[in-house]
């Protein structure tokens, strides 16, 4: 593919906040306790990450101490907050001036609303781990309701993260998936073959950061009451290729496995590369049958992921195509139609493997 996507994150924050050092876990493969040795951001950090291979991330990680703050909202405006296409704003939970941030991210606001009205706007309530747990629920309510009422005219998401935690990957997931091109595409092809193989539920995965891009759940898989078990999977696989790098002297990259198969008596699961730059996970009912036909379903599926243009803007008339065709599967966020078109070679396999 000659042609790039190139998405512009602005990630800003309170001085302290916390952006580098989530940026250091996703991108960076940094574990947590080695964010530590990183130094305050100094005015602009520009960063280009390629995700999926063919997206580019263009991450402006601004540095939050108030004299650079005020740059950005008056001298550097429209260089900052112009062709913005996602904001990431970070709030410390613990800051004890939380109406004086409230006041420059309504700034940031205005600025982005001036010049970017088109943004996506994520607010990460960050730190939540030096809550007690029993106060989190109500203070991250009382927090992401004080976000919402300054954000007009933006609509917000907030989400509650920690560096110790599996909800960073949570929520970096959410904010790539408004990213990714020809998301449509991908999850009606996700589900047919979720169908094929009459299995629980298939999730793919971003191979350097193993953030998820996108799922479908059979109406079986929705009754899983682990909501957040994506989000714990990418937070394991990451640790389980820090621990191959360390003990084998491999690159991040190299430590990735190519294939895994874990076998239960109540299902099976599947995590194997689908293409240079993704994984796919598939949950299915137990039986060495269904895992071999889930695999020949993989290579098929593999080769279609192959021809498509991951460049392609998102074309909102496939997407609501995709939304209004009906059936019982649901991607990732909201209630999708996963019905379809564009993998004729399931319907063969499908029809040589269902007797």
């Amino acid at each position: 593919m000659d042609r790039k996507k190139k998405s512009k994150l602005l990630l800003m924050g309170k001085s302290g906040s916390g952006k580098s050092s989530m940026r250091s876990i996703i991108f960076a493969n940094y574990v947590a306790k080695d964010t530590r040795r990183l130094g305050a951001t100094i005015d602009v950090e520009h960063s280009h990450v390629k995700f999926m291979g063919s997206l580019t991330l263009n991450i402006w990680d601004c540095g939050g101490q108030d004299a650079f703050m005020e740059t950005y909202l008056v001298s550097q405006r429209a260089n900052i907050f112009s062709d913005v296409g996602v904001l990431i704003y970070v709030f410390d939970i613990e800051s004890r001036e939380f109406d004086r941030d409230m006041v420059t991210y309504t700034a940031v606001i205005s600025a982005l609303g001036e010049y970017s009205p088109r943004a996506q706007v994520f607010c990460l309530i960050h730190k939540m781990d030096l809550v007690l747990p029993d106060h989190r629920h109500d203070l991250f309510a009382e927090r992401s309701s004080l976000i919402q009422s300054n954000s007009v005219p933006f609509t917000v998401s907030t989400y509650a993260t920690s560096i110790w935690d599996q909800t960073l990957y949570k929520a970096w997931a959410s904010i790539v998936y408004t990213l990714i091109p020809n998301l449509a595409i991908i999850e009606r092809m996700l589900s047919l073959l979720l169908r094929t193989v009459k299995a629980h539920e298939v999730a793919l995965f971003e191979r350097s950061t193993f953030l998820m891009v996108t799922c479908v759940t059979s109406p079986r898989g929705e009754r899983n009451p682990n909501r957040d078990r994506f989000e714990r999977i990418s937070n394991m696989i990451k640790t389980f290729k820090h621990s191959i790098a360390k003990h084998t002297g491999a690159s991040q990259a190299q430590a990735a496995p190519m294939e895994m198969t874990i076998k239960t008596p109540k299902f099976n699961l599947i995590l194997a590369q689908l293409t240079k730059n993704t994984f796919i996970m598939v949950v299915l009912e137990p039986g060495e049958a269904l895992v071999n036909v889930a695999m020949l379903n993989v290579l098929g599926l593999r080769e279609e992921f192959l021809k498509m243009d991951l460049t392609a803007e998102r074309d909102p008339e496939t997407e609501t195509e995709a939304e209004d065709m009906g059936g019982n599967y649901k991607g990732k966020g909201k209630e999708r139609a996963q019905a379809g078109r564009g993998g004729e070679f399931y319907a063969e396999e499908e029809s040589q493997y269902s007797g």
